[in-house]
Parts: structure tokens; sequence; C-alpha cells
């Protein structure tokens, strides 16, 4: 068994936020408060309210100003007035490391993306250093967005170094994360299945986990369907072991062969456990697989501009909203911000059901969807599908992971009046003016408070895009023709044009 890489050097100047001071006692004074009741599932606004975090959960939220006398004695008083407080966003399938991919796969589809960006076509090219480096910039920006949890589906598993580096550079944003170790056979990279087990056995007994308040083990595995049993017995089994945070699979069915069903999960003796499932995309999802995630209270994250952008879909995703969780996934090719990804969904799933009666020559009386579940899709149901239900709340007792939206000066909220619609309908990450995790700001009159420490990144992390960039301008794109590796035919779509005649709208990409 190797040893335990030693933290890159950047790693070692960011610590973990190492200058900051504990939380300590924070008085939120005067804002709008998009509060939860756990009881009746409900939101509560509480207008000019006033929101206590001792440490790092919130302690109290009063519709009037508390008597100093009965707060915790050097409690830090920031004024919002104006302003409003919501939960943190969570985001529950995002791959971290792809960052400095950016902007060089606008275009792709899923069957040249795992072709050309995927973890297997990656494996060859990235150090632990690219992984770190992407990885951290990453986290910075789910950050400055408001994504305060993220289920990272770590599959940058390439080797002991490389895996240690993405977990290191989770530990050192500040995020909190769910860091799911991905296990999976590799041929383009000499890390064996056995190797990957020890040194996931490893990382779960290291100081780095045990030392770390925010960073939390999970497991990735996307072969539940056609790989050895012995093999998924043995994960699952090194799952409950640890009693890992979450598990997670791919389950992208129908012709791209992902076969990661609930059904085919559940016969490995998972889904009863302790242990949040997750289930990204659930492409293709059947209704008895549907049931079995409402039997077992397992939940899909869907990724509405992933499944869009790639084209494997989410028709079924529209009828289990209920246990289901919003994510990111591929944050180099599109937005990282799960307020987008709420919004999408919102008007996506209001299309679909208006299109149901609208094509029977009827017209809708009645919206599908409000932004209320929408908001709580990015919220509260982020919690729930990692069963973390003080996650993704502003209740007494959760954890204090907020965000503070500038609806006093910014142009887009003005006049402003229901602060559900004002954040879901008309914000953008611009107006995000504080974001806390654990009661500690991460980000801070708009500016990320790793500031300092933010420029050694961007260095760093630009020295890798660059590099990494430059090999995937050389890289020649797979040739995708004939059946795909399930055997269904893969076939060209229609191109559209945006311009008058055959074939002349497409455009091209302008990569150096």
């Amino acid at each position: 068994m190797r040893t335990q890489p030693l933290l890159p050097a950047a790693a070692a100047s960011l610590g973990f936020f190492a200058g900051q001071a504990a939380a300590g006692s924070k008085l939120f004074a005067g804002g709008t408060i998009v509060a939860f009741d756990s009881g009746s599932e409900s939101i509560r606004v509480v207008r000019d309210g006033h929101l206590l975090v001792t440490d790092d959960r919130i302690a109290g939220i009063f519709e009037s100003a508390p008597d100093n006398s009965s707060l915790p004695a050097h409690t830090e008083r920031i004024d919002v007035t104006g302003q409003i407080l919501t939960p943190g966003f969570i985001d529950t399938h995002r791959h971290g490391w792809q960052t400095a991919y950016k902007t060089i796969g606008s275009n792709t589809t899923l069957a040249e993306y795992v072709g050309r960006y995927g973890e297997f076509a990656s494996a060859p090219h990235w150090t632990a250093e690219d992984v770190y480096n992407s990885q951290l910039a990453g986290l910075y920006e789910s950050l400055n967005a408001g994504v305060t949890t993220s289920l990272d589906h770590a599959h940058h598993t390439w080797s002991n170094e490389t895996a240690y580096a993405g977990l290191n550079a989770s530990i050192a944003s500040g995020a909190r994360i769910v860091w799911a170790y991905t296990v999976h056979p590799l041929e383009t990279v000499d890390f064996p299945v056995a190797e990957q087990l020890a040194n996931l056995r490893e990382i779960a007994q290291s100081a780095a986990l045990a030392e770390s308040s925010r960073t939390e083990l999970g497991v990735a595995f996307d072969f539940f369907s056609g790989a050895d049993t012995k093999l998924i017995e043995e994960v699952v089994a090194l799952a409950k072991e640890f009693n890992v945070s979450a598990v997670t699979t791919h389950s992208v069915n129908g012709p791209f062969g992902f076969y990661n069903v609930p059904s085919a999960v559940h016969q490995y003796g998972l889904l009863n456990t302790s242990i949040p499932v997750i289930f990204s995309h659930a492409s293709f999802l059947a209704a008895v697989d549907a049931q079995l995630l409402r039997q077992t209270n397992q939940f899909i994250s869907i990724t509405p501009e992933s499944e869009m952008h790639y084209g494997h879909t989410h028709e079924e995703s529209y009828y289990i909203n209920d246990q289901a969780a919003l994510g990111v996934d591929t944050h180099f090719t599109f937005s990282t911000d799960i307020l987008t990804q709420a919004r999408i969904w919102l008007q996506s799933v209001r299309y679909f059901f208006f299109n149901i009666v609208a094509k029977q020559w009827q017209e809708p009386v009645t919206n599908p969807m409000s932004v209320d579940q929408a908001f709580k899709l990015a919220t509260r149901h982020g919690g729930l599908a990692l069963r973390r239900p003080d996650l993704g709340v502003i209740e007494v007792g959760a954890k204090a992971d907020l965000v503070v939206w500038n609806a006093r000066e910014s142009p887009s909220l003005l006049g402003w009046n229901d602060p559900v619609a004002a954040v879901m309908l008309h914000a953008s990450v611009a107006e995000i003016l504080h974001v806390t995790v654990d009661g500690e700001f991460v980000k801070k009159d708009g500016r990320l408070t790793a500031e300092n420490y933010y420029t050694d990144v961007r260095s760093k992390f630009l020295e890798t895009a660059s590099r990494i960039q430059g090999i995937w301008k050389d890289l020649p794109y797979p040739q995708l023709s004939g059946p795909n590796f399930v055997g269904f035919e893969q076939v060209h779509t229609t191109e559209v044009d945006s311009q008058r005649g055959n074939g002349t709208g497409y455009g091209e990409t302008f990569i150096e």
C-alpha cells in the first residue's frame, strides 16, 4: 500500500481558510428571511427579520430585533436591511476536476464527451497538480455562485496521487463536499481496481478526512449492471463498512448504456441502508424503478442543462419531482450554478405539461409548477437526497450555510415583493452579496474571502488550463459511426440553420 502523498504546494499555503477566525456568533439584521418549517415542509417568509448564527448552526430566527442582552457576547452584527436571505444551494451531481476544459466542449454530444473529455479519455494526460488546481478553481467558482454543498462524482481517481489531489482541493476550498471516490476499470492508465479499492480504504481511514469538518467521503460506481458480481459486492461492502456519506451512480439508460437503474442497485442490498444513493440523470427511468425510489426514499439528481446539452434527456423526471434534487454535472460545458439549473427545470416542467394540454387544442388555466417547488428542489431536496435535513434550509438547528442577495441595490431586483420569485426568476450570481458555510464567510461584500489566496490559485489554474487545452487542441476527435458500445446505432441529428440556406448556420468554434 502506498503512503499518502503530501499536499500540493498550493494546499499548504491555502490551508483550510487558515487565516480566518472561528465562526463565533453573527446576527444578520433586518433582512427578508426565506425560512423553512420542516414540520409542514413549507417555506416561511420573515420580513424585516433577524437571523442569529452561533458557531456553525442557526440559533434563532426573530421577527423583531432581539435584545442585545439575549445575544452571545461579542456577536458580530451584519446589516442586511432590504436584502434577501436564503439557504445555500445544493448540487447533487458534479465533476469538479474538469474545470480546465472550460469552453472547449461547447457543442459536445454524450458520445463525444465519453470519448474525448470523460474519465477514461482524460486519464493519461492529467497530473495530480492539474487535478488539484482544476478542482479548487471550480469549487471557488461554485461557492461564488452560492452553491454551498456539492456531491462530487470524483472520477479523477486514476492513481493514488490524483485521487488525493482532488480530495485535498475539496478540503482546501472551504465548501461542503461529499467527495465520492470513483471505482472504475481503467484501460488507459495502470491503476487496477484492486489498487483503487486499497486507495479508497486508505483514504477512508486517513487523517485528511478525520480532520476535515466539511469534506466527507462518498463512493461513485457506474457498473452495477455488467460488472463482475464480486467487484460490485466489494464496492458495496466498503461503502457499508465506512458508512460513507453517499453512493452515487450515472443512470443513463435507453440507447446510452449506463444501466445503473434502482432495481439493479437494489439487488445488492444498498437502497434500504442508511446510506443515501443518488441516481444522476435517471434518463429513461422505468415506472417500477420510480416506485422503488419512493419506497426506499432514494433520490435522482436532475441536471437539466446537461441533459439538454448532451441529449440523454429527462422525460421521465417530470413525473418524479417528489424524489428529485438538482445537479450541474460537467460545468466546463455550461453553467456552474444551481440557480440556473432550477430556473431551466422550472420552465422545462411548465413547457412539458402545458404542451400536453395544448396539443389537444385546449388552453391550460393552471401552472404545472411553482417557483416555491423549484426553490425547494434547489435547496431542501438536496439536503433530503443526502439525508441531511439540516442542509438546504433556514431553520433553528440547521447548518448556517447561507446566501444573502443584494435585493436593495440590484437593478434586477428593484421593486421585488415575493422573495422566492425574486431569487428564482430575476436574480443572477451578480446579486450574491454574502455566502457562509458553517457560519463562516466564504464570500463577503461580493468577493470571495479567499481573495488573497485566490490570486495564487488563479495563476496556477490558468497554467493547468493552458496545458490541458493545448493537449486537447491537437487530440483527434473520436470517429463516431456504426453501433455504440451497447449496440445502438449512432446517427447524425438535424443541424439547425440560423441563416437562410441549407447547411449555412451551424458555425464554428473559436479555440486557439
